[in-house]
């Protein structure tokens, strides 16, 4: 049963007295295989938190994700803005993406010495998108923002196409290979990321240069999604308002983050043949994305099921018996826990 331990309330409370605001802990998990993003669903359970939290002075939100919906970011921000007038981001590892749209909201943000943020660039998911070779007809590729661009720059700059036919012909190509509604889609996703975070850094930044830099890097200039960026090129190349934490304060974020990472277990990938065992088959309980605050207590995303292995009868074209793992889900949502 996941429930708020004794040692998480105490170093939630010691964080409280440290920071002289309330604490909300928001964190989407990366185990592998069953991970979890920012979505619309968590914030109907950060409106009841922050019910029971009060209108206060200060909150600090303690962040970890590695992204999600970019709307469902925005929404949250604004959602517990509503709750303060100074509003922290507390990122003891990874805020990338979303995440790292969502600090743009806040007046500061405190990160660790491991903690990263990220390129805002958002990938566009649509059922017109491009289908994956070799799989079923569900599995779509994400297209990115940045790979479009990147193509289109490609061919103007690298390969050197000036003539307006012979980029008429490039863009063709795209377009029978992305669907122009999907196109349409990433080009809209492009001025609305910049629009929402011109929006939030209005918080933490109020020169106009900054603001176009800032933006310029986390949308466009930093060349790939995955790069990472740490406290020092957050606050000194781009302006950030950035919070080295103290000693003490570190070790407070450091033990708190370590201690959800070990009830959540995002460091041991899911291994169903491996879960099974010699069994055949077994009930799990996953826990995978966490809301959580001293008045508030848990609520958690978990997933619910049972592995089974099962046999696969000899076909034509494979006569040799086949043995799969079966994941009958039972249930999948959000749980709460005092």
């Amino acid at each position: 049963i996941l429930k708020m331990t004794d040692e998480r309330k105490a170093l939630y409370e010691a964080i409280e007295n440290e920071r002289n605001s309330k604490l909300l802990v928001y964190i989407t998990g990366d185990k592998a295989g069953w991970e979890t993003q920012i979505a619309n669903d968590a914030t109907d359970y950060i409106t009841e938190h922050l019910d029971k939290i009060g209108v206060v002075p200060k909150i600090s939100l303690f962040l970890f994700t590695n992204g999600g919906n970019t709307l469902a970011g925005w929404n949250i921000v604004n959602l517990i803005r509503q709750f303060c007038d100074d509003f922290e981001i507390i990122v003891p590892g990874k805020a990338r993406s979303t995440g790292t749209l969502m600090c743009l909201g806040a007046n500061r943000i405190i990160m660790t010495k491991q903690a990263t943020l990220g390129p805002i660039d958002p990938s566009v998911n649509t059922p017109l998108n491009p289908t994956i070779p070799n799989t079923g007809p569900q599995a779509r590729v994400p297209v990115s923002v940045e790979a479009i661009k990147g193509f289109l720059e490609l061919a103007k700059h690298e390969l050197n196409l000036k003539d307006e036919r012979a980029l008429a012909d490039i863009f063709n190509v795209l377009a029978d290979k992305v669907h122009p509604l999907v196109l349409g889609e990433v080009y809209r996703a492009i001025g609305q990321i910049q629009m929402l975070a011109r929006k939030l850094l209005v918080n933490q930044v109020t020169d106009e240069e900054k603001i176009k830099k800032i933006i310029s890097f986390l949308c466009s200039e930093s060349g790939s999604h995955d790069y990472t960026i740490n406290r020092r090129e957050a606050k000194n190349e781009l302006g950030l308002n950035i919070e080295k934490p103290s000693q003490d304060l570190y070790e407070l974020i450091n033990k708190t983050y370590i201690s959800i990472r070990e009830e959540l277990e995002l460091r041991s990938p899911f291994n169903p043949d491996a879960y099974i065992g010699n069994d055949g088959a077994r009930g799990y309980s996953i826990k995978r994305t966490l809301v959580e605050s001293l008045p508030g207590g848990t609520d958690c995303f978990v997933s619910e099921g049972r592995f089974a292995r099962v046999s696969i009868p000899p076909m034509p074209q494979n006569p040799v018996q086949q043995i799969a793992i079966q994941d009958q889900r039972i249930f999948e949502g959000w749980k709460h826990y005092d």
